[in-house]
């Protein structure tokens, strides 16, 4: 029966009202003592005075809940509704009866499923939960309301009070108020006292030269603006009249100001009000409004505007046709060094090379036969001999039809020219190690293939092999010193026979012709791997390195830039397999292995929408008696051309590509699913491992994803063990521990996967809070005959053994490998000795003929 909101008459003290009643009746009839009959009259009287007062309770709860003009409800916590008020009646058009009783999505059927949630986490905080929602009256129209929950307790139960205030009233305000900016012509910016902007209206925009789209508050970024005040002198930032309506609390009205644009090198000028907006204390304003016009046409004829164009360092100039003469602002005259003025506009650009004058002449020309306007740039020589750059800007007077006066700017653009030189020096050039960068190198590649006599070009792609590890572990100033050394001396091997460029982290490129010397790449490449074979030294560490090196010849092997470097990409990783420290150049065989790649590559990243993957899951079992104690997920393909792929043919791929991070997250739920299943099915908790890639750790915030899947299978942390590769040893980063120090807390086993093959920083495996190791198959295969395998195996086991953590051995297959990890105190193993990996129901199988029981403590 649907849970309502208690009316006394109900009550089990009604009840008992009338159980006394009834046994007063019989009192008469039984011949009761007096005594017995007095206290029955008694209770009966107390309990009716109970009545009353919860009768007069009742009606001060209906009068306080219908008193409130908005929609009240009291709603049970697991959201049906037990009581309305009176203005919730009318405001939802229906009667009470159609809303009491029923859950809270009669009044709002659009709540998303889970819309409880984030209400009853607020209200176990002891907050008040706020939200905008949309609810529906009986007739399906709908209108906008913010709804207030706070929680109470009644009788020992949780229930909720909702207050929903009809928000269409100050939609339609707020709409009108909207529509009022946009179409007025003056621009309004609203700022907070930090000076951040609020708002601004398309007026604005326009105003200050912002695109669509364009980010006004970091357009009006203090530093990229000159501020002068009507005499043109400037202003500080206190100084402006925004800043003193905020700190004043006062109207700052019709004050006109020069703006000049630093980046666009634009001057205007604004008439601006600026009006503080107080909080309810009425005394310090947290807001301005600033109300501005453009009035820079006003202002162009005006001497002010000279003043402020001479504190931007811009000059002015007038050309005066019909007395054929010229002006010039002192300002103007200060920048091309001429006192006094010139009398002719010949006169002005007789400074100007003669490749400049002839662009201004015609730029002139153009302008009083078809009016408009002119913007250059040119180079000038001053009176004192000094070059520099003017940009020179003019326009006609659109009021004159016949073009009599042609007035315009001059400003002095050297620094930035300079500037600019330098800018393109340093876009082109890789600041580690002053070689061209990868732009560069592409444009250069480019242009020396697009010439008919150049295009026998070949690449080089040159790797250093290793680096990555001696950067992680020695650190980044290791790797910037060794890529500099590096750089050097493959420049020392090139000598000058070839463009050279850092194309990537650890990556080169240089490229050279080979038409008068076809040997050369080769010779080339020969020089750079000698270069590289002497041993580098950093902080007293002597350490090597070497390179991996691909050729790929214009135009045999490619007619694009791209297509050249894709290429020679390609016969550097077959170059980084087959050996490192060698050169090798690109052919036909290495072109269908890329495009192979390429197919594994679409493939996979379609196989997860089409449901090709699947999990395999084989026993983790006691070495001694051979029971389960756990799982491990492997992952499968089953390709339609293909059929199954094992994930040695396709994780490769999807770590280079990304898509690694997507399987992983599919991998992860889909262990937390089967995991489920076999709990439901009365297997109890079968603890799963999981490899997590290590883009997988830090592309996203693993803990909460994991939080989250536990939450949605109902799943106990210790039913779920993430296995890293030892490249998350070396991360001690705040995120990476703080995702470890999480994951335990939840319970979630964490395990450090094919200990031994890679880093084994045992400082850093010190520090992460971890449970246990895996052994890597590669050691076990070798056990207990080869005896550098064993060795290892051992010193593994005597890591594991002092640190406190578990160990788990991978690829068991022979009876004599499990006696060995036995004798060396290996508890618990996986292989093919004991199963393959199962599917889920012949997994579930095994354990029902053992009689499973989780035995988490063995790992």
């Amino acid at each position: 029966m649907t849970e309502r909101w208690p009316d006394p008459a109900q009550s089990p003290a009604a009840d008992l009202l009338r159980t006394l009643d009834a046994l007063e009746r019989a009192s008469d009839d039984a011949a009761l003592p007096e005594a017995t009959r007095t206290l029955l009259g008694q209770a009966r009287d107390a309990l009716l005075a109970t009545l009353e007062e919860t009768e007069s309770e009742r009606q001060r709860y209906r009068a306080l809940l219908d008193a409130v003009p908005d929609p009240v409800s009291i709603i049970a916590w697991d959201g049906t509704v037990l009581d309305l008020n009176t203005a919730g009646v009318a405001a939802y058009r229906r009667p009470r009866e159609e809303i009491v009783g029923k859950p809270i999505e009669v009044l709002n059927p659009d709540l998303p499923k889970d819309h409880l949630g984030p209400v009853w986490a607020a209200l176990n905080r002891g907050e008040t939960y706020v939200v905008e929602v949309t609810n529906m009256r009986a007739d399906g129209s709908r209108f906008p309301v913010e709804v207030h929950t706070a929680g109470f307790e009644y009788r020992g139960d949780k229930r909720m009070v909702a207050v929903a205030r009809d928000l269409s009233q100050r939609w339609q305000a707020e709409s009108r108020y909207r529509l009022l900016l946009e179409s007025i012509d003056v621009g309004v910016i609203l700022f907070d006292r930090e000076m951040h902007v609020i708002s601004a209206n398309p007026a604005a925009y326009r105003a200050i030269g912002a695109e669509p789209g364009q980010s006004v508050q970091n357009l009006l970024r203090p530093g990229d603006w000159k501020v002068v005040d009507a005499r043109g002198r400037p202003l500080s930032f206190r100084d402006w009249p925004t800043t003193q309506a905020l700190d004043y609390g006062q109207v700052i009205s019709n004050t006109v100001i020069g703006l000049y644009y630093i980046p666009d090198q634009r001057m205007s000028w604004i008439s601006v009000t600026n009006v503080p907006v107080f909080e309810t204390d009425g005394v310090t304003p947290e807001y301005v409004f600033a109300m501005f016009s453009d009035v820079t046409t006003l202002k162009r004829d005006n001497v002010l505007f000279d003043r402020a164009q001479g504190l931007a360092h811009i000059g002015g100039w007038e050309w005066d046709r019909g007395r054929q003469r010229l002006y010039l602002t002192h300002e103007a005259q200060r920048i091309l060094g001429r006192e006094p003025s010139p009398q002719s506009v010949d006169a002005l650009i007789a400074g100007a090379p003669a490749s400049d004058r002839a662009r201004l002449r015609t730029a002139i020309d153009r302008l009083i036969e078809s009016g408009g306007s002119f913007d250059l740039e040119l180079q000038y020589m001053r009176d004192d001999q000094q070059p520099c750059w003017v940009r020179m800007i003019g326009e006609a007077d659109t009021a004159d039809p016949g073009v009599s006066r042609i007035v315009g700017t001059l400003q002095d653009i050297t620094e930035r020219k300079h500037a600019e030189e330098s800018l393109r020096v340093q876009a082109r050039t890789d600041p580690l190690t002053g070689l061209l960068n990868r732009d560069a190198i592409l444009v250069e590649l480019d242009r020396r293939m697009q010439d008919p006599a150049n295009t026998e070009v070949a690449v080089l792609y040159i790797d250093l092999d290793r680096f990555k590890v001696i950067n992680d572990v020695l650190g980044h100033a290791a790797g910037d010193e060794l890529l500099a050394s590096a750089a050097q001396r493959i420049s020392t091997a090139v000598d000058g026979e070839g463009l050279i460029a850092r194309f990537g982290g650890d990556e080169f490129l240089v490229a050279c012709q080979y038409a008068d010397a076809p040997e050369r790449p080769e010779r080339i490449a020969a020089a750079i791997l000698q270069a590289l074979s002497e041993s580098f030294r950093f902080d007293n560490e002597e350490f090597t390195i070497t390179a991996s090196i691909g050729i790929a010849r214009s135009p045999d092997d490619g007619v694009r830039p791209q297509s050249l470097i894709q290429n020679a990409d390609a016969a550097m990783y077959d170059s980084k397999r087959r050996s490192r420290n060698a050169w090798q150049a690109f052919t036909p065989a290495l072109a269908q292995t890329q495009a192979d790649r390429l197919w594994m590559e679409t493939h996979l990243r379609r196989a997860a929408d089409n449901g090709e993957f699947h999990l395999v899951y084989q026993p983790q079992v006691d070495l001694q008696s051979g029971r389960i104690v756990s799982a491990e997920a492997l992952i499968r393909w089953q390709n339609h051309l293909l059929g199954e792929l094992r994930p040695d043919r396709f994780i490769s791929h999807a770590e280079t590509t990304g898509d690694i991070v997507r399987i992983g997250g599919w991998v992860l739920r889909e262990a937390c699913r089967q995991a489920a299943d076999w709990r439901n099915a009365g297997l109890g908790i079968v603890r799963v491992a999981v490899n997590v890639s290590y883009r997988q750790f830090v592309g996203e915030d693993l803990a909460d994803t994991v939080r989250r899947l536990l939450g949605e299978f109902g799943l106990p942390g210790e039913a779920l063990e993430l296995e890293f590769t030892e490249r998350v040893l070396i991360e001690d980063a705040p995120d990476t521990l703080r995702n470890f120090a999480e994951l335990r807390e939840m319970g979630v086993m964490l395990t450090i996967d094919d200990f031994g093959e890679g880093y084994s920083a045992l400082n850093y495996l010190r520090r992460l809070p971890i449970h246990g190791l895996k052994l890597s198959q590669l050691f076990v295969e070798g056990v207990p005959h080869n005896h550098s395998d064993v060795a290892v195996c051992q010193a593994v086991s005597g890591i594991a053994s002092s640190l406190g953590l578990g160990l788990v051995a991978e690829g068991v297959e022979s009876e004599a490998q499990r006696q060995f990890l036995l004798r060396l105190g290996v508890p618990v193993g996986q292989g093919f000795l004991f199963a393959p990996g199962l599917k889920p129901d012949e997994f579930a199988r095994r354990l029902l003929q053992e009689g499973y029981r989780p035995a988490a403590a063995a790992h």
